[in-house]
């Protein structure tokens, strides 16, 4: 059904004006922007001299957490590099020497230059093992060096338990949330 000619309505583009066709408003409101921007004061913080004020919920480098034996929380499901978005972990599992699992990392790389510190590794993980951590002060002279394994990984965990700024975000279980027993709920058999 084509359209009636009443329905139609045309736009004329505005006309301009020799004051805009000079571009001198835009010109003069960019300049007004600028100076009131220069004649608000500075707020510099002298990182290396003064530590910054960083939020309770700061991301920062990731941490392995390790169990009440010293061992390495991971438990190799992949859920934490499956959750990624940015596709920076990377896990090798092996059959675990302990009889509480079925696996563990091998090995267990993190390239933090990647890394967009969204937490999402953090909050798919079942067993708690990975978190972020509040350490901003990451540097390093190589991307090879940017490469976080498991034992640099562990490494970041002592020094945060150690200097008391990172307390697990959750302490309930052995494992974690997800080993927890809950009451049993029954499903309805679907026949």
């Amino acid at each position: 059904m084509p359209l009636a000619a009443s329905d139609v309505r045309y736009v004329e583009p505005p006309t301009m004006g020799l004051w805009e066709k000079l571009y001198l408003p835009a010109i003069f409101e960019g300049l007004g922007t600028t100076m009131r921007q220069m004649l608000k004061p500075a707020v510099t913080q002298q990182f290396p001299e003064q530590e910054p004020k960083l939020p309770a919920h700061f991301r920062g480098v990731h941490r392995l957490n390790r169990d009440e034996q010293g061992r390495v929380k991971c438990v190799a499901c992949y859920l934490c590099s499956t959750a990624c978005p940015a596709h920076c972990i990377d896990i090798v599992a092996a059959p675990s020497p302990w009889t509480d699992r079925e696996k563990y990392p091998e090995t267990f790389v993190i390239d933090e230059l990647r890394c967009i510190y969204c937490g999402m590794c953090e909050e798919a993980c079942p067993v708690d093992a990975i978190e972020l951590t509040t350490l901003y002060d990451l540097t390093g002279l190589s991307r090879q060096e940017m490469l976080f394994d498991k034992e640099k990984l562990l490494s970041v965990f002592d020094q945060t338990t150690t200097a008391g700024t990172d307390p697990a975000r959750t302490g309930r279980g052995r494992l974690g949330p997800a080993s927890e027993k809950t009451a049993d709920v029954r499903l309805p058999n679907p026949q």
